[in-house]
């Protein structure tokens, strides 16, 4: 079976968010708003977006 990835793209500026959620947007690699990058599917990775889930979309790759 292949890796599962999931596709993040940041639909909505941090500009006013919490920090930690300014922090955890910048560790999934995103900097600019709909900017997108692949990340790996697992516990981690929903963790983070599930904390950011109102700034972010997510979709299976």
């Amino acid at each position: 079976m292949a890796d599962k990835n999931l596709k993040i793209t940041l639909v909505k500026s941090t500009i006013g968010a919490i920090p930690k959620h300014k922090l955890t947007v910048e560790a999934m690699g995103l900097k600019k708003l709909n900017k997108t990058v692949e990340l790996p599917d697992n516990a981690a990775t929903r963790g983070m977006v599930k904390q950011v889930q109102h700034l972010v979309k997510v979709e299976e790759a």
